[in-house]
């Protein structure tokens, strides 16, 4: 349950917040938000990640199609489990439905959070699947850590 409820509200709030963007800032309105550096500014992505290949849009929403259609396969399977994986996979798949909800209705992602560090422009989704990355990343050192341990107790053990 875990999984579907993060992928769902990870879904609900990226496109709430989309709306949001798209109902009161016009596309390349600037909001500065304190003395934080960080910033919303309204863009309309019809590629990928910066920028790249624009005007192919619903391509990007088939290939997060694919990538959420083996996430559900891997975690049927039984590959995706524990609590680290199961967000983690949540994570993912919310912000690349969220992404591609976008890409099918809009032909375009609408993005809008400008971070300090000026690694581009991103919207909850991005951040989303960044959180999923890092969070299956914690949970895969997590499992070989745990198979480590069980391989170094069977190995302790006398024999015989």
């Amino acid at each position: 349950m875990l999984f579907y409820f993060i992928a769902l509200l990870v879904t609900l709030v990226d496109q709430g917040t989309k709306i949001a963007v798209r109902m009161y800032m016009e596309v390349g309105e600037v909001m500065r938000l304190g003395d934080s550096g960080m910033q919303l500014q309204h863009y309309e992505n019809s590629g990928m990640a910066g920028s790249m290949f624009q005007g192919n849009a619903r391509l990007f929403g088939v290939i997060a199609v694919l990538f959420i259609a083996g996430m559900l396969y891997y975690r049927h399977k039984g590959e995706i489990r524990g609590f680290w994986m199961q967000a983690g996979a949540g994570f993912m798949v919310g912000g690349a439905l969220g992404n591609a909800i976008d890409r099918f209705v809009y032909a375009r992602v609408t993005d809008f959070l400008v971070f300090p560090s000026g690694q581009g422009i991103l919207n909850l989704a991005d951040v989303a699947i960044n959180i999923g990355v890092v969070m299956i990343i914690i949970g895969m050192l997590i499992r070989a850590y745990q198979r480590y341990r069980e391989k170094r107790l069977r190995n302790a053990l006398p024999k015989g």
